[in-house]
Formats: structure tokens, sequence, C-alpha cells
């Protein structure tokens, strides 16, 4: 397994890690106060952020497994299911079709425990 940290300003300022596993890639967020809304809940801006972290990196991993050639979203459409409110979550991709140029990838965030907080589907344009 490899772990990516701090690879973008993004990540860097919210603080999650990037996990690659077998062709897979999950991105996970622990929890603190920075990352709540006025409702003490993870704020929606950051779901959609952790779906798209994990999607664009499975996108970019299913072109051979191993190397991350660039990504970009083209569009992407999250349902928002639950809140979480403290913890640790966890984002998983899966791409669901696409050809040589754009790829389609479904992703869900979830609490540790299970509870899915959101889901996602996107598209992304390989660049290179």
């Amino acid at each position: 397994m490899k772990v990516i940290q701090n690879h973008t300003g993004t990540q860097s300022l919210i603080g999650y890690a990037i996990e690659i596993d077998n062709g897979l890639a999950r991105a996970i967020l622990d929890m603190d106060a920075r990352h709540l809304n006025r409702t003490h809940s993870l704020h929606g801006g950051l779901v959609a952020t952790l779906l798209d972290a994990a999607s664009g990196y499975t996108a970019s991993l299913s072109v051979d497994g191993e190397t991350l050639p660039e990504v970009a979203t083209v569009s992407m459409t999250v349902n928002y299911l639950s809140s979480a409110r403290s913890g640790r979550v966890i984002a998983t991709a899966k791409k669901t079709g696409g050809g040589r140029k754009l790829i389609f990838v479904d992703a869900q965030l979830a609490t540790e425990d299970g509870t899915p907080v959101a889901t996602s589907t996107g598209t992304f344009k390989l660049l290179s």
C-alpha cells in the first residue's frame, strides 16, 4: 500500500491522505473542528472534495494501475445521504466505464463504521 500526503495544496490544507492499494484509491480524513460546518457536521464542500479526490486518483490509476497520469474532473454529481460529525471518513471509488480519454467513476464517502455519508458519479478526462 502507498500513502500520499501533501501532494497538492488542497490536500495539505484539508489534511486528507490518499491510500493506493492494488490499483484502487481511497481518500481518508480524520475530522476535527476545522472540517465542520455551523451545524457541527462535515462541511458539504469537503464531502465533495474527498469524493472528487478518490475518484480522480481512481480514474488516473485506471490507465495502468500504477502510474498517476493527470486527469481533470469534467463533471461530478454528489448525493448527500447523512451527516458525519466526528472520527474518520473514507471515500472509495470504482471505475465504471469510459474510453481512451474519458473515464467514468462512482464513489462513496462513509464513516469508519460504514455508514454512508454521500455518493458521487463523475466523468474524468485523461490529460496526457
